[in-house]
């Protein structure tokens, strides 16, 4: 039987992250988890905080902290958010953790004896104001491909393109502003991706199941000729180089912090390691299927410099099998920006409105495709339309109606007929689609299957008019109320991956003690009639509050709109 590994794309440790964040990796990395876990499938779902870096430096220096303390706090912080979030993950490891430090060096040692890794002197960006050699991101300036003014000196975020601190157009030191810099000699560690170009293709091109934006950005690296990289850097924060010469050095956050998959792992075994067996996932491991979930951005790291750097060391460690890459979530046109804190961060987030609002929205409206727009319109209209109107009012109006005339239990009738079976078919169709979107990580196709099965329920009720059928048949009332109750239980495992909150207290009101591993199952006709005559319920609260025109108008305040 095969197991599942699942990792998100690592988020920075440098602040709060945003939705732009949220759904380009850790939320659809939780759905595909969540949706596997409920058909009975052994699923291991491993992410992490990504510490070490310019970033992490940077943002501790403007909080006034030891970097060490701000990244201790930063994880919690980042920690509460995802429980806040419901995002199950297994275990949310750090990169700062010993095992990550033992597998770094462990991976660089192995490539160096392979001959993979040489010393080069590099000439290398020094600052004479801040007295200190400027790694990469200490260098900001303009991309001399497209102009952008606060490009990085190791990418620019606007088109993508890697960079050398040197190639900047008036750079600037991000420490302190100061453009007073010189160009010095420094020695330095590469990884010679030229050397393992062929094998990386040939890996690469074993993929043919990868979304086109996967492989494409994959493929146009490799056409354009990999280049040798600098994997250390002049930083205190990081992995040190545990090699003679390079004792002031650590690795370059882009090579330890996807060897943290492997250690987050091993972080997750130490827990435990009577019962858990982190080898297993990661060496040898032929029964496992490995999913990584990142946006486009991520993604050159994950198909070409991580792939080479466990092919260059010549073991057998688990290569991933599935790349789910998004498109970037937009606000109103704009980038989110954690650095720029442009855009809603999901602190803010989840104090205006409960998690599943913003699950259901953000999963419904993925950047799968293309880049989307977050607008304060477009997510009332959603959750409105989709979550207050189709699935709360389904709910509500069935329960209400039910107990003001049956009382709060599912009420005797007679047989199902016509009607009942054509919605088993119709059911059973839409599931069969919401099954193969899920297993292949069509998000946007998926919430349109679970969609189309709430508005079944109103259909339903629409044609069986038990609310009219009382009057001259209270049998044929009872009936269609009964299936509507069992709609619900249907609902509320088949939401369960999407909105688990919802899901639950949907499970608590028809008082069923429904689990992570419940799934429907074989013919949904069936389904209609798993809570018999007799069986009680409660009524719950709303389940979704409609978002009025003066919240949109108060947020867009807040947080900024259109204007």
């Amino acid at each position: 039987m095969t197991r599942h590994l699942i990792t998100s794309a690592l988020p920075y440790i440098n602040g709060v992250k945003h939705l732009g964040n949220l759904i380009g990796s850790m939320l659809p990395s939780d759905l595909y988890a969540r949706y596997l876990r409920a058909r009975g499938e052994e699923v291991l779902f491993i992410c992490a905080t990504d510490e070490h870096g310019t970033p992490a430096e940077l943002a501790a220096r403007e909080a006034g902290q030891a970097v060490e303390e701000f990244c201790a706090e930063q994880h919690k912080v980042q920690a509460d958010l995802g429980e806040a979030f419901n995002l199950s993950f297994d275990h949310f490891g750090r990169s700062s953790s010993p095992q990550n430090k033992e597998l770094t060096q462990y991976f660089g040692n192995k490539l160096r004896e392979n001959g993979f890794i040489e010393e080069r002197v590099t000439r290398q960006v020094y600052s004479i104001e801040d007295e200190r050699f400027l790694p990469d991101r200490y260098v900001e300036g303009t991309c001399p491909h497209c102009g952008y003014d606060k490009a990085r000196g190791d990418q620019c975020e606007n088109c993508t393109r890697l960079l050398d601190p040197t190639d900047l157009l008036e750079p600037r030191s991000a420490v302190s502003g100061s453009t007073n810099l010189e160009v010095r000699e420094s020695k330095h560690l590469f990884l010679l991706q030229s050397k393992l170009a062929d094998e990386i293709r040939t890996w690469v091109n074993k993929h043919a199941d990868w979304p086109v934006l996967v492989s494409s950005i994959a493929l146009k690296w490799l056409d354009e000729g990999l280049h040798d990289r600098g994997i250390t850097r002049d930083l205190k924060w990081g992995v040190p180089v545990d090699m003679p010469g390079m004792e002031d050095k650590v690795y370059y956050v882009w090579f330890d912090a996807p060897i943290e998959y492997i250690s987050a792992t091993k972080e997750w075994a130490d827990e435990d390691p009577g019962n858990r067996d982190w080898k297993s996932w990661w060496y040898e491991a032929d029964d496992v299927r490995y999913v990584q979930v990142m946006a486009k951005d991520n993604v050159p790291f994950h198909t070409v410099t991580f792939p080479g750097t466990e092919l260059g060391s010549r073991e057998p460690w688990k290569m991933v099998d599935f790349i789910k890459g998004f498109n970037w979530l937009n606000y109103y046109g704009g980038k989110f920006s954690t650095s720029q804190k442009r855009g809603i961060f999901m602190s803010d987030a989840i104090e205006l409105l409960p998690a599943d609002y913003w699950r259901y929205y953000l999963l419904a409206n993925a950047p799968e495709s293309s880049d989307a727009s977050f607008t304060w319109d477009g997510f009332a209209g959603t959750v409105n339309k989709d979550l207050a109107d189709t699935l709360g009012n389904f709910v509500n109006r069935a329960l209400k109606f039910c107990a003001s005339k049956f009382g709060n239990e599912i009420p005797e009738g007679g047989e199902m007929g016509a009607l009942e079976k054509k919605l088993g078919e119709d059911l059973n169709a839409r599931l069969a689609s919401y099954n193969a979107n899920m297993q292949d990580m069509q998000i946007r196709k998926a919430m349109q299957d679970l969609r189309a099965i709430w508005v079944m329920g109103n259909e339903y009720l629409t044609e069986a008019a038990p609310w009219t059928a009382f009057k001259t048949d209270p049998e044929a009332a009872a009936v269609s109320l009964r299936v509507a109750i069992n709609l619900m239980r249907i609902f509320a495992i088949l939401s369960a991956p999407v909105i688990p909150l919802t899901s639950q207290r949907l499970s608590e009101a028809l008082k069923l003690n429904l689990t992570a591993e419940d799934w429907i199952e074989g013919d949904c006709y069936e389904a209609l009639q798993v809570l018999p005559a007799g069986h009680g319920f409660d009524i719950p609260e709303v389940l979704f509050r409609k978002i009025s025109d003066d919240d949109v108008a108060a947020w867009e305040t807040r947080f900024g709109g259109a204007g």
